[in-house]
């Protein structure tokens, strides 16, 4: 028996349901005019209405498949440049197809990556069937307007990870990272609609109960990270657009994809470099001149050197055949940076120093550079500024004169601006153009700082202006389609314009004696013994004035590490010529020739000048410097994000001056017994150095001492020591040097093992840190630790090159 209880719960039970479909139904039967009626709508690249109200932006998009090219950024970032989440930082460029299917619209990315290029219709339809799509985001059909269009809520696209926070946070150890959806939002405000391009952004925030170091001290609530994230909506480029094909002796970037309709005889893989577009009318006169803004948020003088440095190519364009072809100007307040029509530098600021990059907005297509834009880290200069005031001293600073740190600086961002602007305009780096007067932006530049006849420094010359040769013939090989560019190659290698890039050019193992980051002039060896007395002078003048009236003394500790260190990056260029090979990249039919080893001799000389840099009275620190280093306060404690450019050590509070020996030894070591350095050595042509005579150079410095040497070089060669071993386990049990070259390593300490054993020592402590070595040794050869934790660890200096890896670079690892 049913109760009427029951049957009133029923009836009610009824009544609600019903009430909520019609509910449903009348909301499925709003209409284009319901939905858009009081909204401000704009007539652009796509009808757009804003709904501040609501918190939404809806399109309208055509009832057939419509295509654009998209491009997403973050327009507030995060701060850390190790986490690389900078603003301006950029997710790839895509073409994306819009298509309606039953009531939803699928945004689809096209694969550009496999075509068939010049196929017919059933070529191309056999390559689109053979590759994956990404459909990247789907949403309901509104409503359609009275033409048919179809209205959507675009919203729940340009609120999601576009950028992909969450996996580059997780990859960089910051924890597990959610998005936030009730803490995200669309920025209405920020919607700006144009001809050929629409613009949006959203603020997305990511959460996590375990953030990491990085995020923690950058976000003012560290489990709570809020991003901006910038999307550009734009026509595709029209047609008229010439690819041209990539050569790899020229400098180019190539943007490679896979043609399928390319005859037998021909390669699949097809290479084109990355170029903005750039015509001469019929007049001559250049149609579209190619413009780049630099950032009105930089300061001046800042702001002044920033464009003076960018418009060093316009002579490179004027030289190619197109005066006035490349023009600056300070970006107007009422165009936004990211805007997609527009070549912009930022200014980025970071919690601490890092990279800059240069990337660009690219159709996949064909290659073609639709947008470049720079990102330049705003402590860069600071750091250089420190460097110099390490060099001559604060009161220099400010007097205009040529040692005046804050104008070196200034000539130093001229630089960095030239270059990063240099790779959005299509160049790849060339680190061997110092080797030819500074002849590229294109290379990391040194501060070239001389030893005058008067045994004190000249700074007259410590940085190069303008375009240099190797700019000035790349963009010309690369704009100008009305040469011949084969006999503009041959004119570059008769001139001796030699071009090494990143993979060859990186790394203390490469072995192009001319290619190396951060070095200077021709001859490797000289510059290195240059550096190393410009370090000594440096070093004999270290005191109170490298750091300003009033401020904390223990701030010296910032400013040593820098000039303790001021010739890491030339005795990585000196090693490669140990081993090396003298070659340039070559096509057949050109006449270059193959790689050739470097003479012997002037191996033997390199090795001599690099295990001159690991002697321990070089490396020594000066008792003064160790009188000076006083302890941080509570008020400048070394932060997790700044101590990482400090010299870290064990004997805290107090300047652990061993530690620092140890990080400068660990530069020279490991230039020498790199992998692939090690295992070229093992196959040298006769006469050459071999690896075992490598080793025992480097045992003779480290191990061969006068019985009367100072404390402070007895101290640093323990240090040294410590280092030579470290560096020999390591190779030994390396998985990247050859059999060869681990099996000599673990022989050599066998060998070492037994002199130790039977060397006594000049004093307790070297006794009883020559019997540690020894134990150590063998603890390696019974097994009994292994690499990671070996009880003699290679020490890790403080970050030369800005902090971070650059692994976001856009084309090549790093820029």
């Amino acid at each position: 028996m049913i109760s009427n209880r029951l049957l009133s719960r029923t009836a009610m039970t009824f009544v609600l349901v019903m009430a909520s479909l019609g509910a449903l139904a009348q909301e499925e039967e709003k209409t284009y005019a319901d939905w858009t009626s009081g909204l401000p709508s704009e007539e652009g690249f796509l009808q757009t209405f804003v709904d501040s109200n609501g918190g939404k932006v809806l399109i309208t998009l055509p009832d057939s498949a419509f295509r654009f090219l998209y491009q997403s950024y973050l327009a507030q970032g995060l701060g850390s440049n190790p986490v690389g989440l900078d603003r301006t930082y950029g997710g790839e460029s895509y073409i994306v197809r819009a298509t309606r299917r039953g009531d939803r619209v699928y945004f689809e990315v096209e694969n550009w990556r496999y075509q068939a290029r010049e196929g017919g219709a059933k070529e191309k339809a056999a390559v689109a069937g053979s590759f994956a799509t990404s459909v990247i985001w789907s949403t309901p059909v509104l409503a359609r307007d009275p033409e048919g269009g179809l209205l959507i809520d675009l919203s729940g696209f340009l609120a999601r990870d576009a950028i992909g926070v969450i996996e580059r946070l997780k990859a960089e150890d910051q924890g597990d990272f959610s998005l936030d959806a009730d803490r995200s939002y669309v920025d209405t405000t920020a919607t700006l609609v144009f001809p050929k391009n629409v613009e949006f952004e959203a603020a997305l925030t990511f959460t996590s109960a375990d953030p990491g170091d990085e995020v923690a001290a950058t976000a003012p609530v560290e489990d709570a990270a809020t991003l901006r994230v910038h999307h550009s909506f734009s026509e595709l480029p029209p047609p008229g657009y010439t690819p041209r094909a990539f050569d790899p002796r020229t400098g180019g970037i190539e943007h490679t994809w896979f043609d399928f309709a390319t005859p037998l005889a021909a390669p699949i893989t097809t290479k084109m470099v990355r170029r903005h577009r750039l015509q001469l009318g019929a007049d001559g006169k250049v149609v579209d001149p190619i413009v780049y803004y630099i950032d009105s948020g930089a300061p001046e003088p800042l702001r002044q050197a920033l464009v003076d440095g960018a418009r060093w190519w316009s002579e490179a364009f004027d030289a190619a055949g197109f005066p006035g072809g490349f023009r600056v100007e300070v970006l107007p307040d009422d165009i936004h940076p990211l805007d997609i029509r527009y070549n912009v530098v930022t200014w980025v600021h970071r919690a601490t120093r890092g990279w800059s990059y240069g990337a660009s907005v690219v159709d996949p297509r064909t290659g073609e550079i639709v947008k470049g834009f720079v990102l330049l880290g705003s402590q860069r200069v600071r750091q250089d500024r420190l460097i110099f005031e390490g060099l001559a001293g604060v009161e220099k600073t400010g007097t205009g004169l040529p040692d005046d740190p804050v104008q070196l600086a200034l000539d130093r961002i001229r630089q960095l601006s030239a270059h990063e602007v240099g790779h959005t305009i299509g160049l790849a780096h060339n680190f061997a153009a110092s080797t030819y007067d500074r002849g590229s932006v294109m290379d990391y530049p040194a501060p070239w700082v001389r030893v005058s006849d008067t045994g004190t420094l000249d700074f007259s010359e410590a940085y190069a202006t303008g375009a240099g040769v190797w700019d000035k013939f790349t963009i010309k090989w690369l704009y100008n389609d009305a040469i011949d560019h084969e006999a503009l190659i041959a004119d570059a290698h008769d001139q001796g314009w030699i071009y090494v890039t990143d993979r060859q050019g990186r790394g203390a193992g490469t072995a192009h004696p001319k290619a190396a980051v951060w070095d200077n002039g021709n001859d490797p060896v000289a510059a290195l013994a240059e550096a190393m007395a410009v370090r000594r002078i440096a070093l004999d003048n270290f005191g109170l004035n490298r750091i300003a009236t009033g401020e904390e003394v223990s701030q010296l500790a910032r400013v040593l590490v820098p000039i303790f260190l001021y010739h890491r990056y030339q005795v990585d260029a000196a090693a490669k010529s140990i081993a090396g090979y003298d070659y340039q990249y070559r096509v057949r039919g050109d006449g270059r020739p193959g790689p050739v080893p470097v003479a012997a001799d002037a191996q033997r000389a390199a090795l001599s000048a690099v295990l001159r840099a690991l002697e321990p009275a070089e490396l020594a620190v000066p008792d003064h410097i160790g009188e000076l280093m006083t302890p941080f306060s509570q008020g400048y404690t070394a932060d997790p994000i700044t101590e990482r450019e400090l010299f870290k050590g064990n004997a805290e509070p107090i300047f652990d001056t061993t530690a620092a020996v140890a990080q400068a030894a660990a530069i020279a070591v490991h230039a020498l017994l790199a992998p692939e350095r090690a295992s070229r050595l093992t196959q040298a042509p006769g006469g050459a150095p071999s690896l075992g005579e490598v080793f025992r150079g480097m045992i003779d410095v480290a191990f061969d001492a006068d019985r009367d040497e100072p404390t402070s070089v007895d101290r640093a060669r323990r240090a040294v020591q410590s280092q030579v071993v470290a560096g020999l386990i390591g190779l030994a049990g390396s998985t990247q040097a050859t059999e060869q070259a681990r099996a000599e390593a673990e022989a050599t300490l066998v060998d070492l093992a037994g002199e130790l054993d039977r060397e006594r020592g000049s004093s307790g402590a070297q006794r009883a840190h020559t019997k540690a070595l020894a134990r150590s040794i063998r603890r390696y050869l019974d097994r009994e630790i292994d690499l990671e934790s070996n009880d003699v660890q290679p020490a890790k200096p403080p970050p030369g090159s800005p902090i971070g890896q650059a692994e976001e670079c856009w084309h090549c690892g790093a820029f």
